[in-house]
């Protein structure tokens, strides 16, 4: 597995930032700095409504997913750890679903998810499941940057670190099965 292709983790990059530039206008205003980037609030807002959508579509495979890893889970410790993650990640479901529905004041469209493959062995399902908590918190950043009310910061900030601690224990779950590429 290759842990180097952090993706934007490698370079952050915070798009171009006009310089803040004193100019005088007809009203005898200041010029405000002009930003095009993931922070611009309310441009990422769309971008983040269809993160949002995506991470709701993805639902069914996840679950197929984390009952396949529970079932070939090598250990009780294992299939705890797991299934700690799966609830987490259902409740995840249901805050994504408000915050939809707060944010547009409509429920989220079904969309069809990916089809489940299942993984080749089960040190391949935790990397896989490592990996996929790495992507789900790239995402989810971006969901972050576009949010403005504090309680839809707080879920944000709430998913994240689940996520995060999720791929701790993926990890934790990689070392102890002496999994290896």
């Amino acid at each position: 597995m290759n842990y180097n292709g952090y993706g934007s983790y490698g370079s952050y990059n915070y798009g171009q930032t006009v310089p803040f530039i004193p100019t005088v206008n007809a009203f005898n205003l200041m010029r405000q700095p002009q930003t095009t980037d993931i922070f611009t609030y309310p441009q990422n807002l769309q971008n983040a409504l269809t993160l949002i959508q995506q991470a709701l579509a993805g639902e069914t495979e996840d679950r197929m997913f984390y009952t396949w890893l529970i079932d070939n889970a090598s250990s009780n410790e294992d299939q705890q750890i797991i299934s700690g993650i799966r609830d987490n990640e259902i409740g995840h479901f249901a805050l994504f679903e408000k915050l939809y529905y707060e944010l547009t004041g409509m429920a989220p469209q079904p969309a069809p998810g990916e089809q489940f493959t299942p993984p080749e062995s089960y040190c391949a399902g935790l990397a896989r499941a490592l990996q996929g908590e790495q992507n789900a918190v790239q995402k989810y950043r971006k969901i972050l940057y576009a949010m403005q009310n504090r309680v839809h910061i707080n879920i944000m900030t709430e998913i994240i670190t689940d996520e995060i601690r999720h791929g701790i224990l993926y990890n934790y779950l990689y070392a102890k099965n002496s999994c290896t590429d």
